[in-house]
């Protein structure tokens, strides 16, 4: 259990605590659960650096680090869903993707090959990252603008996490089919 994989399981240990800040009312809620969110998003970068940097690239790093991401954005959908923040086909649409593109990726894997993410696969996860993080939020800088930048931000997400969706199936078909 290397420091990368450590962290990674850091992130997955995170989701309960923020799902808990942003569901619960309690003083504060929604700025802490973006603290741990965002502290959680960041943990992503770091593992995936620190194991590549340190050449300490594991099998179950490889296995982990995808599912906590997806675990992450999951319970961030599915609580903003539930708080009324998004319409639920946003998650529908965003979860639908993780699924179609993991069930790509585990067709391959099963035959020794490894679809790495491509760039725009690196976009959607930081846009989903930040729309999430401004529909959190939204309260806070209401004070500042009426305009719905975090719908805006969601909307955008949603745009990249179909394209870079689509990304997957064409290069699945052309480069691994």
């Amino acid at each position: 259990m290397n420091l990368p994989n450590k962290l990674t399981v850091l992130r997955i240990i995170l989701i309960p605590v923020f799902v808990v800040l942003l569901l619960v009312n309690i003083p504060y809620g929604d700025y802490l659960a973006a603290a741990i969110f965002i502290t959680a998003a960041l943990t992503d970068s770091l593992d995936g650096y620190l194991a590549r940097r340190w050449k300490q690239v594991t099998r179950l790093g490889i296995i982990l680090d995808p599912l906590a991401d997806k675990l992450l954005i999951t319970a961030a959908l599915i609580s903003l869903v539930e708080l009324g923040r998004i319409p639920g086909w946003i998650a529908i649409v965003i979860l639908g993707r993780e699924f179609a593109v993991s069930g790509l990726r585990a067709v391959k894997a099963g035959d020794g090959i490894v679809i790495p993410a491509s760039i725009l696969g690196k976009l959607k996860t930081l846009t989903q990252v930040i729309a999430v993080l401004f529909i959190i939020l939204e309260n806070a800088y209401r004070s500042v603008t009426t305009l719905p930048v975090g719908r805006w931000a969601m909307y955008i997400a949603v745009l990249i996490t179909i394209v870079s969706g689509v990304e997957y199936f064409y290069r699945f078909r052309t480069e691994f089919g």
